[in-house]
């Protein structure tokens, strides 16, 4: 009689679920012959043992902060024009390990181009992104700029909306701190208000404070407005004799710039730089002062 044994090995730590199963044919002892059933459920116990502390390594000793949010926390753009980053997750984990006596981070950006707070459960991406997450000790929400364009009465189905999301996390997630965001500076000051008033109205009524990234963003636009924000522009509104010059920064149909290289020469065009997502300096800038944010209450975490 012969035995199949499945012996497992850690990989890279890296992965959701790090371990890799080597099948093994090995001679059956005697005793395993006389016990099968007492056998059986000991290397059931051993093998679910392994399997759920294999699971668990991705989380256990960090700190684990999650960034809920559309395109102005995602940076699709950057990732595209430098892939390499560093991008908004890393950066904040290095502010604050720069720290220096704070527990080490990992920062998971489940963050969406497009999405509103409705959109992140009808496509079922909190499900499945969001809701099993081992471990989450800090969930930021930045929502409000897709919600406002969509909703038809936003006033009302936003907050809604947002104590929906809150009571979900609360359930999913109950031992982490959640943390309602203000917006930064993008739609205007009219648009912004509104929706940062509506956010405050909100975590008011939740009990919560509201980490208030808006006033140190456009702090920051005050020295340049340009300054924090990529160049998209259509490739078919360039002048014939531009082409060949902006030829490195096409991607598929539109040139994308991550600054203001560009800007002497084409600066003029029409819209050269109306798109107001972040650049990597803009998200710098929102790393920054997340950090500045996070680190004190880590702080009296670590004493409690």
């Amino acid at each position: 009689m012969d035995l199949l044994i499945i012996k497992f090995t850690k990989s890279s730590l890296s992965r959701p679920y790090p371990q890799q199963a080597h099948l093994m044919i090995l001679q059956t002892p005697s005793y395993v012959q006389r016990y099968p059933v007492v056998f059986f459920m000991l290397a059931l116990l051993v093998v679910t043992a392994l399997s759920s502390s294999v699971a668990r390594a991705e989380h256990e000793g960090k700190i684990q902060i999650l960034l809920l949010g559309d395109s102005t926390a995602e940076g699709s753009i950057p990732r595209l024009i430098k892939p390499e980053g560093p991008h908004l997750e890393k950066v904040l984990e290095q502010l604050l390990a720069a720290e220096g006596d704070l527990p080490a981070t990992q920062v998971i950006n489940s963050t969406l181009s497009g999405e509103y707070i409705d959109r992140l459960f009808s496509s079922g991406r909190y499900d499945r992104d969001v809701a099993k997450l081992p471990g989450i000790d800090y969930i930021f929400i930045r929502y409000g700029l897709n919600d406002r364009g969509r909703l038809k009465d936003f006033p009302n189905e936003f907050p809604e909306d947002f104590h929906q999301l809150l009571a979900r996390l609360r359930q999913d997630h109950p031992d982490a701190l959640l943390i309602p965001m203000t917006v930064i500076p993008f739609s205007g000051e009219e648009a912004s208000k509104q929706i940062n008033d509506l956010v405050r109205g909100v975590a008011e009524k939740e009990k919560l404070e509201v980490f208030d990234i808006y006033p140190r963003y456009a702090a920051e636009l005050e020295k340049g407005y340009n300054m924090l924000n990529y160049r998209r522009y259509p490739l078919a509104k360039v002048p014939e004799k531009y082409l060949a010059l902006v030829k490195p920064y096409v991607h598929g149909e539109s040139v994308l710039v991550m600054s203001n290289e560009l800007d002497g020469i084409l600066g003029h065009l029409p819209g050269w730089t109306s798109d107001r997502h972040p650049n990597l300096a803009g998200y710098n800038v929102i790393a920054d002062e997340t950090a500045k944010y996070l680190a004190p209450i880590m702080r009296m975490k670590t004493v409690e």
